[in-house]
Order: structure tokens, then sequence, then C-alpha cells
């Protein structure tokens, strides 16, 4: 069973979302997306200083099974990438919701976050795709 930190919030993509102090929002992969990848080879994270609207392609993830993009999860300008994924995208994998974070952004409306997904609706997103 993939791991699902409750004090996060997820998209129907498989993006988590942790609320910051300072009002960015940090966000990368799920347990979940990066298990189906497998090992992840390569990300290309996007640049700092891009806008981008809810469900544009921001990011992409490669493993030896598949390339994926990753989608911004709201309307929100790049404030900081993981550079460390350029030359450890296993990161990813060991640690999605810690070193393995893709990037922070700073949110248009403060309160698009709390209109994703809470864990708990998460897991049953996933015992629904099983």
């Amino acid at each position: 069973m993939s791991e699902v930190p409750g004090d996060l919030r997820y998209t129907k993509d498989h993006e988590w979302l942790r609320q910051m102090e300072d009002g960015t929002v940090l966000t990368g992969i799920t347990d979940h997306a990066q298990d189906a990848l497998g090992d992840l080879v390569f990300v290309e994270v996007p640049t700092v200083g891009d806008k981008l609207l809810a469900g544009d392609a921001c990011a992409v993830v490669e493993s030896v099974k598949a390339a994926s993009d990753v989608y911004c999860p709201i309307d929100a300008e790049i404030t900081e990438v993981n550079d460390a994924l350029a030359d450890s995208p296993e990161l990813i994998n060991s640690d999605p919701y810690g070193e393995g974070w893709l990037m922070r952004i700073q949110p248009e409306d403060a309160e698009a976050v709390e209109a994703l997904m809470s864990a708990e609706e998460y897991e049953e997103l996933l015992q629904d795709e099983d």
C-alpha cells in the first residue's frame, strides 16, 4: 500500500502539495506515482519564474518503463526547483515526500490548495483505481 501522509493535499494526477509557513507550496509526485513508474533515471524540472495554470505540464519524470508529464496542480509561479534531481532522480523513489520534492510554487490563490483532495479522499481514489 502506498504511503499517503495526512498533512498534504493531493491531485487526481498523483501530485502532492505541502503548504509552507511563508505561503509557498512544495510539490512533487506521490509514493503511488513513483512506485507505478519504477526506477527514475531522469527528471526535468520547470524554470524558476514560469507562471503556470492548473493542469499545465510543467515537469517530466522518466523511468526505465516510461516518461510521464507532471502537471501544475494550481495556478502558480515557480519560485524554486529541486536541482538535486538532475544528478539524483532516484531521490523521488527513495523519499517522494521529502528530498524528492520537485518544485516550490507561489499560488495565485492561497485557498486553491485547500480545495484539492485530502489524504482520505486521495486514498479513496487509489482504492478505486485498484
